[in-house]
């Protein structure tokens, strides 16, 4: 098989694990050791970098190749987001709360991904039956119960360049608004370190000793406000789970709706009044600052995503 656009610059062994996922990579280093597996005619590393045209041969039964490999399929779900920005490269999505971004345990099937993927599936720009191994990744994500943008690369080049720019804490900015208990007068930027409890999905601000402890970076600038509650816009520096509910819950203003770091009265008068379920807190911007590869003509720009009709309705009570 040919290699192209969408598999070149990874290395062989990631590839090869991707096209036969039920196979070990102990048995492709001992098929590429063995030269059963070969490119262009010859033996290679398993670090081996790929390059669009390399020819890969695989001396495999069809028995073999079968039982390694995995149908790919797109699931039947109903596309429940709204576009933010969409070119070639990119797909910028408004992400509704409620939907997770990736499957788990719970859900396998109505995820944000599966949506994305179908959306393209339509659109004529992504056919499982004609890649080899590239899907449409989601180069960020949301928790469930939060909303707003997320971005994903419609090619393996974009999902490449927007991996490493997520990397580089000056490349990306990415932006919330959410309405806290309490009152905030003046931006700041809060610090600590996070440690997740993963059979619970719960973290904490532990001391950063403790063995799994992460650092996180949390910059708060006020919008609005009056006695009882503020809006403020929220950017991460880090990107760890449950990170701006939990650093907010942390310093006495925790998150209205949060059910799992809020304050249970304050959640129950805005579910009883409004009919909220789930936490106020919304993506909401997103800044390409710096850019790398052939998203260079993302440079400068910004993105916005309008805030949740209960969100807006919230907030006009409010303030």
């Amino acid at each position: 098989m040919m290699i192209g656009k969408n598999e070149e610059n990874q290395r062989i062994d990631k590839f090869l694990k991707k096209y036969l996922p039920k196979a070990s990579l102990g048995f492709l280093y001992k098929m590429l050791r063995k030269k059963n597996i070969k490119v262009n005619n010859g033996r290679v590393e398993p670090q081996y970098l790929l390059r669009a045209g390399d020819l890969i041969q695989l001396y495999l039964s069809d028995d073999t190749l079968t039982g390694f490999q995995e149908q790919k399929q797109i699931k039947e779900v109903d596309i429940d987001f709204h576009i933010v920005y969409e070119d070639k490269n990119i797909l910028l999505v408004n992400k509704p709360a409620g939907l997770l971004v990736h499957e788990d345990i719970k859900e396998s099937k109505n995820t944000l991904v599966n949506q994305v993927i179908k959306y393209l599936y339509l659109k004529k720009e992504y056919n499982p039956d004609l890649e080899k191994t590239f899907v449409p990744a989601s180069i960020n994500r949301i928790d469930r119960n939060t909303s707003g943008i997320v971005v994903f690369g419609k090619n393996y080049e974009a999902v490449q360049n927007l991996n490493e720019m997520m990397r580089h804490k000056n490349h990306i900015h990415k932006y919330y608004q959410t309405i806290i208990k309490g009152t905030v007068e003046e931006s700041s930027e809060l610090s600590g370190f996070l440690w997740k409890d993963e059979k619970a999905n719960q973290v904490q601000i532990v001391n950063r000793n403790r063995a799994g402890a992460k650092e996180i970076r949390t910059k708060l600038k006020p919008l609005k406000s009056n006695r009882d509650f503020s809006l403020v816009e929220v950017e991460i520096i880090t990107g760890r789970s449950h990170q701006i509910r939990l650093h907010l819950s942390s310093i006495g203003h925790p998150i209205v709706g949060d059910g799992k770091y809020g304050d249970i009265k304050t959640n129950r008068e805005f579910r009883e009044k409004f009919g909220l379920s789930s936490q106020l807190l919304h993506a909401y911007k997103i800044v390409f600052e710096k850019t790398i590869g052939g998203m260079q003509y993302l440079e400068g720009k910004e993105f916005l995503c309008p805030l949740p009709e209960i969100f807006r309705k919230i907030e006009m009570n409010l303030f």
